[in-house]
Order: structure tokens, then C-alpha cells, then sequence
């Protein structure tokens, strides 16, 4: 909203300075503040009021060390996250922008998800929350939104160059000679490989001519099955206090590198990637976005005052999910959410594994010691902040990787 305040005190009346709200740069930097501030300032009043409506987390006996003293620790801490991402995005963000509208039905759908399931588990003292059939159902209808508005807005385009694109500067303007054609596409990047674009249409070059307007049948359902996945990764990592809210800030940082080269189109020139026109104004998003998920972990870091349930970790995974498709770098997730990954590996083998030795021996074995991951390594005797602090390494190690293969192809 000042945004467009300033907007018009530049434009109309003239005024002097007002004209830095149009940089994405400056707003991001706002953005980024106001929400550490938001997150940090007002996180202790969100946390005394769940106290005080005794929201609670209901521990499970693991046989994890220190496992009971975090029982009545309050729970619902997503809704710090929620809470700081989104004032700022509405203060600074260009609210008529389609990705940005996205990102925050993103945020309020699968903050919905999670709240409702948080508040089964809580107050309805159903330890299983909100059935899993209606999970999925909640996370394919957000797919099928995003999916609907990226294939079918107008908004939503990639540039093409019918020839080499040379940049060149004019005294303190930057000329683009030829000017790109903004087109509707179903392109995607593929890391690591030369010509490093993929189109999802060509999966349907089989059918025949004129397949490309068919490409929906293919980007629709990859699109649902990529948000079902990242946000049920993301609830799966939040076991250990700061792990999730950690892992997740670098991931959506080096996203947000991604967002703003490829919605620039200097340096995605330069860089040589996909032009995405309109979509640099994610950066303000992402921004207040990593400053509630740091902001937060001032409270969630060991030994934390306040668990963001699933009211937090959904709507982290669909915002992540959502960013990657949106910029097209969705191929990047299993590398730059290496965490997630593997944390969901570790479950579905231990699953597998443990009902394959049952079947062929008659008794259950495991590979880990306890699975998600986070869990065998405290079963090993690390203590958890070692293991979250050295799982945050791995993943400012994955986020660096990620952003190299801008140019390493």
C-alpha cells in the first residue's frame, strides 16, 4: 500500500526523494527489517497469548534425550512467520502483481491447512490432527490454483530472443539490443546441462502437431505433485528446535538471488538464463519472508520457547514450492532442498524397509535408528543443536551449489 503512496507523491506531486520506493532493492531492504522486527518485537506477544490459551505441544514418548522437557511448550508459531510476512509484503510490495498475489493465497491457504490441524491436535486432543486425505486435498487444490493462473494469466510470460541480445550502456541507461519477445511458456530450467531449458510441452510432442496448447495436462498435475511434496517435506524437518525455520531461511535466500537475476533483465542477460518479466517484485516477499523466518528463530532456536506446528511448516513448504515454480528453477529443488529430501528419503526407506524384512522374515528391521534423519543422530547421542547447526551447514553448502549453476552448465 505506500507502495502506491509514494508512487503517486513521485508521479503527481513531484516530490523530491519519493522515487526510491520503485527499486525493488530498497523495498526488499524495508521489507527485511520490518519483518525481523515484526517477527522479534510482537513474536513475544503471540507466544504469551498461545501460552496463556494453553497451546501446548503434546510430546509422544520417543526416548529422545530431553524429549519431556519440551512438552507445554506452545505450539502454533507459524503464525509469527505468517504475521511478519505478510504486513510487510502489503506495505511494499506491488500488490497488483500476480506472483506476488499468489505467494499470498499460498501463505493464507496452506496457513489455513496447518491451523486447522494444529487446532484438532490441540483442542479436540486428536493426536493425528487433521486427516490426511483432506491435507492432500488442501495441498492439490493450492497446486491446482497455481498451476491454472501460471499456464492461463497473461501476467505470466518468459522471454524469447530471436537472436543474440547484446547489452550496451548509454551513459547511465542500460539499452537492450533487440528487444526481447515476451511470450506464454511452459519452459523450464534443467541444471547442469548445456542448453539448459525444458519444455514441458515436448512431452507431448508425440500426439502430433499443435500439441503446445495441450502442455496444461502436463504442467497442471507436475506443478500439485511438487507442492504436495516440498510442504510435506518441510513438516517432516520440523522435528528439532530451529531446523525447519533455519534450513528453510537459506533455501528461500538463494531463491531469492534466483527471483531477482531472473526477473532483471541486465542480469539475466548477462547470466545468460531465463528473463521472467514482472517476477523481481517476488523479492520483496521473499525478503519479509526471511526476516519472520530468522526473526522467528529467535524464539525457535535451542532450547525454544515456541514450536511452529504445522500452522508453520505447510506454509513454508507451499511458499517454497510456489517460489521454485514460479522462477522456474523447480528442477533445483531436490538440490537446493537437499534437507527436505532427505529427511523424506530417510522415512519412506525406513517405511519400506520395515515392512519388506516384516513380510520376508516375520520380523520388522530398520536402517535407521529412528527416522525422519534429525532423529537417528540424537538416537546416536548428538546433542540437537549439533545436529541442527551442521544440518544448516549442509544446507548453505546445497544453497551455494544451487546458485553456481547459474553459469556451471
Amino acid at each position: 500500500m505506500l507502495y502506491y503512496l509514494f508512487e503517486y507523491l513521485d508521479k503527481v506531486l513531484n516530490i523530491s526523494g519519493t522515487g526510491v520506493f520503485q527499486y525493488i532493492t530498497f523495498r526488499s531492504a524495508l521489507a527485511f527489517m520490518l519483518s525481523l522486527l515484526l517477527s522479534t518485537i510482537y513474536g513475544k506477544r503471540i507466544i504469551r497469548f498461545l501460552q496463556n490459551q494453553q497451546v501446548g505441544e503434546t510430546v509422544r514418548e520417543l526416548g529422545l534425550a530431553g524429549q519431556q522437557e519440551k512438552a507445554g511448550t506452545p505450539t502454533m508459531g507459524g503464525l509469527i512467520i505468517i504475521f511478519a510476512t505478510l504486513i510487510p509484503v502489503l506495505l511494499f510490495a506491488k500488490l497488483h502483481n500476480i506472483y506476488v498475489v499468489l505467494l499470498i493465497v499460498t501463505t493464507l491457504w496452506m496457513g489455513t491447512i496447518g491451523f486447522v490441524d494444529d487446532y484438532i491436535k490441540i483442542f479436540k486432543k486428536d493426536k493425528k490432527g487433521l486427516k490426511g486425505i483432506f491435507k492432500v486435498f488442501g495441498q492439490v487444490g493450492l497446486g491446482l490454483i497455481v498451476g491454472v493462473v501460471l499456464y492461463f494469466h497473461q501476467g505470466v510470460t518468459v522471454r524469447t530472443d530471436t537472436g543474440k541480445t547484446d547489452v550496451f550502456k548509454i551513459t547511465s541507461d542500460y539499452v537492450v539490443s533487440p528487444p526481447p519477445v515476451e511470450e506464454k511458456s511452459t519452459a523450464t530450467t534443467i541444471p547442469f546441462f548445456k542448453n539448459n531449458e525444458f519444455d514441458y510441452a515436448e512431452l507431448l510432442a508425440w500426439t502430433g502437431e499443435g500439441y503446445e496448447k495441450w502442455a496444461w495436462i502436463v504442467f497442471i498435475p507436475i506443478v500439485i505433485f511438487i507442492i504436495t511434496a516440498v510442504s510435506n517435506g518441510a513438516n517432516l524437518t520440523d522435528g528439532i528446535d530451529g531446523l525447519a525455520a533455519g534450513t528453510s531461511a537459506i533455501s528461500v535466500l538463494a531463491l531469492g538471488i534466483f527471483t531477482f537475476v531472473s526477473g532483471n533483465i541486465i542480469f539475466s542477460n548477462y547470466l545468460n538464463i531465463m528473463y521472467i518479466p514482472n517476477s523481481g517484485e517476488m523479492t520483496v516477499f521473499i525478503a519479509a519472508f526471511v526476516g519472520s523466518l530468522i526473526g522467528f528463530l529467535w524464539y525457535n532456536s535451542y532450547p525454544a520457547s515456541v514450536f511452529m506446528g504445522d500452522t508453520g511448516s505447510l506454509t513454508i513448504g507451499g511458499i517454497i514450492a510456489v517460489l521454485a515454480i514460479a522462477v522456474r528453477k523447480e528442477m533445483l529443488i531436490p538440490l537446493l532442498c537437499g534437507v527436505f529430501l532427505v529427511e523424506n528419503l530417510s522415512v519412506v526407506l525406513q517405511v519400506s524397509y520395515f515392512k519388506y524384512t516384516k513380510k520376508r522374515f516375520g520380523e520388522g528391521r530398520r536402517i535407521f535408528l529412528m527416522s525422519p534423519l534429525h532423529h537417528h543422530y540424537q538416537k546416536k547421542g548428538y546433542h540437537e543443536s549439533k545436529i541442527v547447526t551442521r544440518f544448516w551447514i549442509v544446507a548453505i553448502m546445497l544453497a551455494i551449489l544451487s546458485i553456481i549453476t547459474l553459469k556451471l552448465r
